[in-house]
Protein backbone atom coordinates (compact mmCIF):
# COMPACT_ATOMS: atom_id res chain seq x y z
CA UNK A 1 0.00 0.00 0.00
CA UNK A 2 1.51 3.31 -1.06
CA UNK A 3 -0.21 5.46 1.57
CA UNK A 4 -0.40 8.55 -0.71
CA UNK A 5 -3.99 8.60 -1.91
CA UNK A 6 -4.95 11.68 -3.95
CA UNK A 7 -7.24 14.15 -2.26
CA UNK A 8 -10.87 14.50 -3.41
CA UNK A 9 -11.37 16.77 -6.44
CA UNK A 10 -13.29 19.31 -4.38
CA UNK A 11 -10.24 20.06 -2.21
CA UNK A 12 -8.50 22.03 -4.94
CA UNK A 13 -6.31 21.11 -7.90
CA UNK A 14 -2.99 22.56 -6.66
CA UNK A 15 -3.47 21.22 -3.15
CA UNK A 16 -4.26 17.75 -4.50
CA UNK A 17 -1.26 17.54 -6.83
CA UNK A 18 1.30 19.12 -4.48
CA UNK A 19 0.07 17.08 -1.53
CA UNK A 20 0.48 13.86 -3.50
CA UNK A 21 3.97 14.80 -4.73
CA UNK A 22 5.10 15.84 -1.25
CA UNK A 23 3.84 12.59 0.25
CA UNK A 24 5.64 10.57 -2.42
CA UNK A 25 8.89 12.44 -1.81
CA UNK A 26 8.78 11.87 1.95
CA UNK A 27 7.94 8.17 1.63
CA UNK A 28 10.63 7.73 -1.03
CA UNK A 29 13.31 9.29 1.17
CA UNK A 30 12.35 7.50 4.42
CA UNK A 31 11.45 4.03 3.15
CA UNK A 32 14.24 4.05 0.59
CA UNK A 33 16.84 4.65 3.29
CA UNK A 34 15.33 1.96 5.53
CA UNK A 35 15.35 -0.57 2.69
CA UNK A 36 19.00 0.14 1.88
CA UNK A 37 20.09 0.06 5.54
CA UNK A 38 18.46 -3.32 6.22
CA UNK A 39 20.85 -6.21 7.06
CA UNK A 40 21.94 -8.10 3.94
CA UNK A 41 21.03 -5.26 1.58
CA UNK A 42 23.25 -3.95 -1.17
CA UNK A 43 24.29 -0.98 0.93
CA UNK A 44 25.28 -3.17 3.89
CA UNK A 45 27.51 -5.35 1.69
CA UNK A 46 29.08 -2.35 -0.03
CA UNK A 47 29.68 -0.58 3.27
CA UNK A 48 31.39 -3.62 4.74
CA UNK A 49 33.57 -3.94 1.65
CA UNK A 50 34.52 -0.24 1.74
CA UNK A 51 35.42 -0.43 5.42
CA UNK A 52 37.54 -3.56 4.91
CA UNK A 53 39.38 -1.92 2.04
CA UNK A 54 39.92 1.28 4.03
CA UNK A 55 41.39 -0.59 7.02
CA UNK A 56 43.54 -2.76 4.73
CA UNK A 57 45.05 0.28 2.99
CA UNK A 58 45.65 1.95 6.35
CA UNK A 59 47.45 -1.13 7.66
CA UNK A 60 49.47 -1.42 4.45
CA UNK A 61 50.83 2.08 4.99
CA UNK A 62 51.81 1.14 8.53
CA UNK A 63 53.72 -1.91 7.27
CA UNK A 64 55.64 0.30 4.84
CA UNK A 65 56.66 2.64 7.63
CA UNK A 66 54.30 5.44 6.63
CA UNK A 67 52.71 5.89 10.00
CA UNK A 68 50.13 8.73 10.11
CA UNK A 69 50.47 11.70 12.39
CA UNK A 70 47.87 12.53 15.04
CA UNK A 71 45.87 14.77 12.74
CA UNK A 72 45.60 12.20 9.96
CA UNK A 73 44.64 9.47 12.38
CA UNK A 74 41.91 11.57 13.95
CA UNK A 75 40.51 12.48 10.51
CA UNK A 76 40.40 8.79 9.54
CA UNK A 77 38.49 7.89 12.71
CA UNK A 78 36.10 10.81 12.16
CA UNK A 79 35.36 9.65 8.62
CA UNK A 80 34.58 6.13 9.80
CA UNK A 81 32.32 7.51 12.52
CA UNK A 82 30.42 9.79 10.12
CA UNK A 83 29.88 7.02 7.58
CA UNK A 84 28.61 4.50 10.14
CA UNK A 85 26.43 7.03 11.99
CA UNK A 86 24.65 8.30 8.86
CA UNK A 87 24.49 5.01 6.97
CA UNK A 88 23.29 2.73 9.78
CA UNK A 89 21.36 4.95 12.22
CA UNK A 90 18.05 6.43 11.09
CA UNK A 91 17.95 8.72 14.13
CA UNK A 92 21.21 10.42 13.19
CA UNK A 93 20.38 10.54 9.48
CA UNK A 94 16.89 11.90 10.10
CA UNK A 95 18.11 14.64 12.43
CA UNK A 96 21.15 15.78 10.46
CA UNK A 97 19.99 15.30 6.86
CA UNK A 98 16.35 14.28 6.34
CA UNK A 99 14.65 16.88 8.54
CA UNK A 100 17.02 19.64 7.44
CA UNK A 101 16.20 19.11 3.76
CA UNK A 102 12.46 18.53 4.17
CA UNK A 103 11.58 21.00 6.93
CA UNK A 104 14.38 23.52 6.82
CA UNK A 105 13.19 25.47 3.72
CA UNK A 106 9.64 25.86 5.10
CA UNK A 107 10.93 27.15 8.44
CA UNK A 108 13.29 29.63 6.77
CA UNK A 109 10.53 30.80 4.44
CA UNK A 110 8.24 31.33 7.44
CA UNK A 111 10.85 33.41 9.28
CA UNK A 112 11.66 35.51 6.20
CA UNK A 113 8.08 35.88 4.98
CA UNK A 114 6.55 36.74 8.35
CA UNK A 115 8.86 39.70 8.80
CA UNK A 116 8.18 40.76 5.19
CA UNK A 117 4.39 40.29 5.46
CA UNK A 118 4.30 37.88 2.49
CA UNK A 119 1.18 35.74 2.12
CA UNK A 120 1.47 31.97 2.34
CA UNK A 121 4.72 31.84 4.32
CA UNK A 122 3.06 30.85 7.61
CA UNK A 123 2.30 27.33 6.39
CA UNK A 124 -0.72 28.06 4.19
CA UNK A 125 1.12 28.59 0.89
CA UNK A 126 -0.61 25.72 -0.91
CA UNK A 127 -4.04 26.82 0.32
CA UNK A 128 -3.43 30.39 -0.87
CA UNK A 129 -2.24 29.13 -4.26
CA UNK A 130 -5.39 27.04 -4.50
CA UNK A 131 -7.52 30.11 -3.72
CA UNK A 132 -5.82 32.06 -6.50
CA UNK A 133 -6.44 29.17 -8.89
CA UNK A 134 -10.17 29.29 -8.09
CA UNK A 135 -10.13 33.00 -8.88
CA UNK A 136 -8.56 32.20 -12.26
CA UNK A 137 -11.33 29.69 -12.95
CA UNK A 138 -14.02 32.25 -12.08
CA UNK A 139 -12.36 34.86 -14.25
CA UNK A 140 -12.25 32.40 -17.14
CA UNK A 141 -16.02 32.00 -16.84
CA UNK A 142 -16.61 35.77 -16.74
CA UNK A 143 -14.21 36.52 -19.58
CA UNK A 144 -13.35 40.04 -20.65
CA UNK A 145 -16.97 41.07 -21.10
CA UNK A 146 -18.71 42.93 -23.90
CA UNK A 147 -18.45 46.62 -24.77
CA UNK A 148 -21.34 48.83 -23.66
CA UNK A 149 -23.98 49.84 -26.22
CA UNK A 150 -22.79 53.44 -26.34
CA UNK A 151 -19.27 52.26 -27.35
CA UNK A 152 -20.18 52.16 -31.03
CA UNK A 153 -21.65 55.67 -31.07
CA UNK A 154 -19.10 57.47 -28.86
CA UNK A 155 -15.65 57.86 -30.51
CA UNK A 156 -14.12 59.29 -27.29
CA UNK A 157 -14.69 56.01 -25.49
CA UNK A 158 -13.20 53.98 -28.34
CA UNK A 159 -9.94 55.94 -28.29
CA UNK A 160 -9.37 55.11 -24.60
CA UNK A 161 -9.53 51.34 -25.17
CA UNK A 162 -6.20 49.67 -26.10
CA UNK A 163 -6.40 47.56 -29.27
CA UNK A 164 -6.11 43.80 -29.05
CA UNK A 165 -2.72 42.40 -30.19
CA UNK A 166 -4.35 39.62 -32.18
CA UNK A 167 -8.02 39.13 -33.00
CA UNK A 168 -9.46 36.52 -30.65
CA UNK A 169 -6.34 36.32 -28.44
CA UNK A 170 -8.19 37.50 -25.35
CA UNK A 171 -10.33 34.39 -25.50
CA UNK A 172 -7.30 32.19 -24.72
CA UNK A 173 -5.17 34.62 -22.69
CA UNK A 174 -7.01 34.05 -19.39
CA UNK A 175 -6.80 30.27 -19.76
CA UNK A 176 -3.12 30.60 -20.70
CA UNK A 177 -2.49 32.71 -17.60
CA UNK A 178 -3.98 30.03 -15.38
CA UNK A 179 -1.89 27.38 -17.15
CA UNK A 180 1.35 29.31 -16.52
CA UNK A 181 0.37 29.87 -12.91
CA UNK A 182 -0.24 26.14 -12.37
CA UNK A 183 3.00 25.11 -14.12
CA UNK A 184 5.12 27.51 -12.05
CA UNK A 185 3.59 26.33 -8.76
CA UNK A 186 3.39 22.57 -9.38
CA UNK A 187 6.55 22.08 -11.46
CA UNK A 188 8.62 24.39 -9.27
CA UNK A 189 7.73 22.94 -5.88
CA UNK A 190 7.14 19.37 -7.04
CA UNK A 191 10.44 18.99 -8.91
CA UNK A 192 12.66 20.05 -6.01
CA UNK A 193 10.70 17.84 -3.59
CA UNK A 194 11.06 14.73 -5.75
CA UNK A 195 14.77 15.38 -6.39
CA UNK A 196 15.38 15.77 -2.66
CA UNK A 197 13.41 12.58 -1.90
CA UNK A 198 15.44 10.51 -4.36
CA UNK A 199 18.77 11.82 -3.08
CA UNK A 200 17.74 11.21 0.52
CA UNK A 201 16.85 7.61 -0.36
CA UNK A 202 20.28 6.86 -1.89
CA UNK A 203 22.19 9.06 0.56
CA UNK A 204 24.03 6.22 2.36
CA UNK A 205 25.69 5.20 -0.92
CA UNK A 206 27.23 8.64 -1.37
CA UNK A 207 28.13 8.93 2.31
CA UNK A 208 30.21 5.74 1.99
CA UNK A 209 32.25 7.41 -0.77
CA UNK A 210 33.64 9.78 1.85
CA UNK A 211 36.08 7.10 3.01
CA UNK A 212 38.43 7.38 0.01
CA UNK A 213 40.20 10.33 -1.55
CA UNK A 214 39.37 9.35 -5.15
CA UNK A 215 35.62 9.02 -4.46
CA UNK A 216 35.22 12.05 -2.22
CA UNK A 217 34.05 14.15 -5.19
CA UNK A 218 30.92 11.97 -5.44
CA UNK A 219 30.09 12.81 -1.83
CA UNK A 220 30.62 16.50 -2.54
CA UNK A 221 28.36 16.29 -5.60
CA UNK A 222 25.63 14.64 -3.53
CA UNK A 223 25.77 17.44 -0.97
CA UNK A 224 25.70 20.07 -3.73
CA UNK A 225 22.55 18.71 -5.38
CA UNK A 226 20.82 18.10 -2.05
CA UNK A 227 21.62 21.61 -0.82
CA UNK A 228 20.56 23.00 -4.19
CA UNK A 229 17.16 21.30 -3.90
CA UNK A 230 16.65 22.71 -0.41
CA UNK A 231 17.76 26.20 -1.45
CA UNK A 232 15.55 26.07 -4.55
CA UNK A 233 12.56 25.07 -2.43
CA UNK A 234 13.16 28.15 -0.28
CA UNK A 235 13.59 30.45 -3.28
CA UNK A 236 10.52 29.14 -5.11
CA UNK A 237 8.39 29.49 -1.98
CA UNK A 238 9.44 33.13 -1.64
CA UNK A 239 8.84 33.77 -5.37
CA UNK A 240 5.34 32.26 -5.22
CA UNK A 241 4.57 34.25 -2.06
CA UNK A 242 5.57 37.46 -3.85
CA UNK A 243 3.36 36.46 -6.79
CA UNK A 244 0.45 35.88 -4.42
CA UNK A 245 1.01 39.28 -2.80
CA UNK A 246 0.70 40.89 -6.22
CA UNK A 247 -1.97 38.78 -7.90
CA UNK A 248 -4.46 38.06 -5.10
CA UNK A 249 -5.78 41.63 -4.66
CA UNK A 250 -5.68 42.11 -8.42
CA UNK A 251 -7.83 39.03 -9.05
CA UNK A 252 -10.26 40.14 -6.35
CA UNK A 253 -10.63 43.52 -8.02
CA UNK A 254 -11.05 41.98 -11.48
CA UNK A 255 -13.78 39.63 -10.26
CA UNK A 256 -15.62 42.50 -8.56
CA UNK A 257 -15.51 44.61 -11.72
CA UNK A 258 -16.60 41.74 -13.92
CA UNK A 259 -19.45 40.98 -11.52
CA UNK A 260 -20.59 44.54 -12.14
CA UNK A 261 -20.53 43.71 -15.88
CA UNK A 262 -17.63 46.05 -16.62
CA UNK A 263 -15.83 45.50 -19.89
CA UNK A 264 -12.09 44.77 -19.42
CA UNK A 265 -10.50 44.39 -22.86
CA UNK A 266 -6.87 44.78 -21.68
CA UNK A 267 -7.15 42.43 -18.71
CA UNK A 268 -6.35 39.09 -20.45
CA UNK A 269 -3.05 40.24 -21.97
CA UNK A 270 -1.93 41.92 -18.74
CA UNK A 271 -2.73 38.80 -16.74
CA UNK A 272 -0.86 36.60 -19.21
CA UNK A 273 2.24 38.82 -19.06
CA UNK A 274 2.30 38.82 -15.26
CA UNK A 275 1.97 35.04 -14.90
CA UNK A 276 4.57 34.46 -17.63
CA UNK A 277 7.02 36.81 -15.88
CA UNK A 278 6.63 34.99 -12.56
CA UNK A 279 7.14 31.65 -14.30
CA UNK A 280 10.48 33.00 -15.55
CA UNK A 281 11.29 34.17 -12.03
CA UNK A 282 10.77 30.61 -10.76
CA UNK A 283 13.22 29.35 -13.40
CA UNK A 284 15.70 32.03 -12.34
CA UNK A 285 15.41 30.83 -8.75
CA UNK A 286 16.27 27.29 -9.83
CA UNK A 287 19.27 28.50 -11.81
CA UNK A 288 20.54 30.77 -9.03
CA UNK A 289 20.26 27.96 -6.47
CA UNK A 290 22.23 25.60 -8.70
CA UNK A 291 24.99 28.17 -9.31
CA UNK A 292 25.21 28.98 -5.61
CA UNK A 293 25.70 25.44 -4.35
CA UNK A 294 28.05 24.51 -7.20
CA UNK A 295 30.82 26.39 -5.39
CA UNK A 296 30.67 24.06 -2.38
CA UNK A 297 33.95 22.32 -1.49
CA UNK A 298 35.11 20.46 1.57
CA UNK A 299 37.26 22.42 3.96
CA UNK A 300 40.94 22.79 2.88
CA UNK A 301 42.06 21.45 6.26
CA UNK A 302 40.09 18.24 5.66
CA UNK A 303 41.56 17.83 2.16
CA UNK A 304 45.15 18.44 3.24
CA UNK A 305 44.83 16.06 6.17
CA UNK A 306 43.43 13.25 4.05
CA UNK A 307 45.93 13.83 1.26
CA UNK A 308 48.89 13.78 3.68
CA UNK A 309 48.31 10.13 4.44
CA UNK A 310 48.85 9.25 0.76
CA UNK A 311 52.33 10.81 0.61
CA UNK A 312 55.50 8.90 1.37
CA UNK A 313 58.15 11.12 3.02
CA UNK A 314 60.95 8.66 2.24
CA UNK A 315 60.01 8.59 -1.45
CA UNK A 316 59.96 12.40 -1.59
CA UNK A 317 63.42 12.54 -0.01
CA UNK A 318 64.81 10.16 -2.65
CA UNK A 319 62.98 11.99 -5.45
CA UNK A 320 64.44 15.40 -4.69
CA UNK A 321 68.04 14.22 -4.58
CA UNK A 322 70.48 13.25 -1.88
CA UNK A 323 71.05 16.77 -0.65
CA UNK A 324 71.73 15.46 2.81
CA UNK A 325 74.60 13.36 1.46
CA UNK A 326 76.17 16.37 -0.25
CA UNK A 327 75.87 18.54 2.82
CA UNK A 328 77.16 16.86 5.91
CA UNK A 329 75.39 19.24 8.26
CA UNK A 330 71.86 18.51 6.88
CA UNK A 331 69.23 17.55 9.49
CA UNK A 332 67.44 14.16 9.39
CA UNK A 333 64.81 13.59 6.67
CA UNK A 334 61.86 13.50 9.06
CA UNK A 335 62.88 16.89 10.56
CA UNK A 336 63.28 18.64 7.23
CA UNK A 337 60.50 20.39 5.41
CA UNK A 338 59.72 19.72 1.78
CA UNK A 339 60.79 23.24 0.78
CA UNK A 340 64.23 22.77 2.38
CA UNK A 341 64.66 19.44 0.58
CA UNK A 342 63.84 21.00 -2.78
CA UNK A 343 66.19 23.93 -2.11
CA UNK A 344 69.08 21.59 -1.25
CA UNK A 345 68.45 19.53 -4.37
CA UNK A 346 68.53 22.63 -6.58
CA UNK A 347 71.72 23.85 -4.90
CA UNK A 348 73.36 20.45 -5.45
CA UNK A 349 72.44 20.56 -9.14
CA UNK A 350 73.92 24.04 -9.50
CA UNK A 351 77.16 22.95 -7.84
CA UNK A 352 77.51 19.99 -10.21
CA UNK A 353 76.91 22.21 -13.25
CA UNK A 354 79.47 24.70 -11.95
CA UNK A 355 82.02 21.92 -11.54
CA UNK A 356 81.55 20.81 -15.15
CA UNK A 357 81.99 24.39 -16.41
CA UNK A 358 85.20 24.81 -14.36
CA UNK A 359 86.62 21.55 -15.71
CA UNK A 360 85.88 22.60 -19.29
CA UNK A 361 87.54 25.98 -18.73
CA UNK A 362 90.64 24.33 -17.22
CA UNK A 363 91.02 22.01 -20.20
CA UNK A 364 90.72 24.89 -22.69
CA UNK A 365 93.40 26.90 -20.87
CA UNK A 366 95.81 23.97 -20.87
CA UNK A 367 95.61 23.36 -17.15
CA UNK A 368 94.97 19.61 -17.43
CA UNK A 369 96.75 16.97 -15.51
CA UNK A 370 96.14 15.47 -12.14
CA UNK A 371 94.29 18.50 -10.80
CA UNK A 372 92.05 18.64 -13.87
CA UNK A 373 91.32 14.93 -13.66
CA UNK A 374 90.64 15.08 -9.95
CA UNK A 375 87.88 17.66 -10.35
CA UNK A 376 85.59 15.53 -12.56
CA UNK A 377 86.10 12.61 -10.21
CA UNK A 378 85.15 14.73 -7.22
CA UNK A 379 82.14 16.13 -9.05
CA UNK A 380 81.01 12.66 -10.15
CA UNK A 381 81.40 11.33 -6.60
CA UNK A 382 79.24 14.18 -5.26
CA UNK A 383 81.87 15.17 -2.70
CA UNK A 384 82.70 18.67 -1.53
CA UNK A 385 85.32 20.53 -3.55
CA UNK A 386 87.05 23.80 -2.87
CA UNK A 387 85.16 26.95 -3.80
CA UNK A 388 87.85 28.06 -6.26
CA UNK A 389 87.76 24.79 -8.22
CA UNK A 390 83.95 24.60 -8.34
CA UNK A 391 83.30 28.26 -9.14
CA UNK A 392 82.50 28.95 -12.81
CA UNK A 393 84.99 30.96 -14.89
CA UNK A 394 84.36 34.71 -15.20
CA UNK A 395 82.59 36.00 -18.27
CA UNK A 396 84.97 36.24 -21.26
CA UNK A 397 87.65 34.01 -19.72
CA UNK A 398 86.21 30.57 -20.46
CA UNK A 399 88.45 30.14 -23.52
CA UNK A 400 92.19 30.72 -24.07
CA UNK A 401 93.10 33.92 -25.87
CA UNK A 402 95.59 33.60 -28.73
CA UNK A 403 98.52 36.08 -28.61
CA UNK A 404 99.80 35.37 -32.14
CA UNK A 405 98.41 34.26 -35.45
CA UNK A 406 98.33 30.64 -36.58
CA UNK A 407 101.31 29.73 -38.90
CA UNK A 408 101.19 26.68 -41.17
CA UNK A 409 104.10 24.20 -41.50
CA UNK A 410 104.81 25.06 -45.18
CA UNK A 411 105.12 28.76 -44.33
CA UNK A 412 107.62 27.91 -41.61
CA UNK A 413 109.83 25.83 -44.00
CA UNK A 414 109.74 28.62 -46.58
CA UNK A 415 110.88 31.20 -44.03
CA UNK A 416 113.69 28.86 -42.91
CA UNK A 417 115.06 28.41 -46.46
CA UNK A 418 115.06 32.13 -47.01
Amino acid sequence: MNGCAPLPPGSGFIRTVLGFLDCQAQILGARGWQALAAPGSTLALMLMGFLTLFVALFGYRLLLGQGPDIRTGVIALVKIGIVFALATSWGAYSTLVYDVVNRGPAELASEIGTSSALPGTSGDLVARLDGADRAFVALTVFGEGRPPPEFGTNPAVATNVPPQPYPGFNTYAIAGSRMLFLIAAIAGLGSVRLVAGLLLAVGPFFIAFLLFENTRSLFEGWIRVLAGAALAALGISIALAVELAFIEPWLTDLLARRSADEWLPGMPVELFVVTFAFALIVLAMLYASAKTVFAFRLAPAWQSATARADRNPAREERQFGGAGAVRGDAPPAEARSRAATVADAVASTQRREGAHIAVAATRESGGGGAAGAAQPAAAAAGGRASPNSLAPAPLGQSFRRRTRGRVSASAGRRDHRS
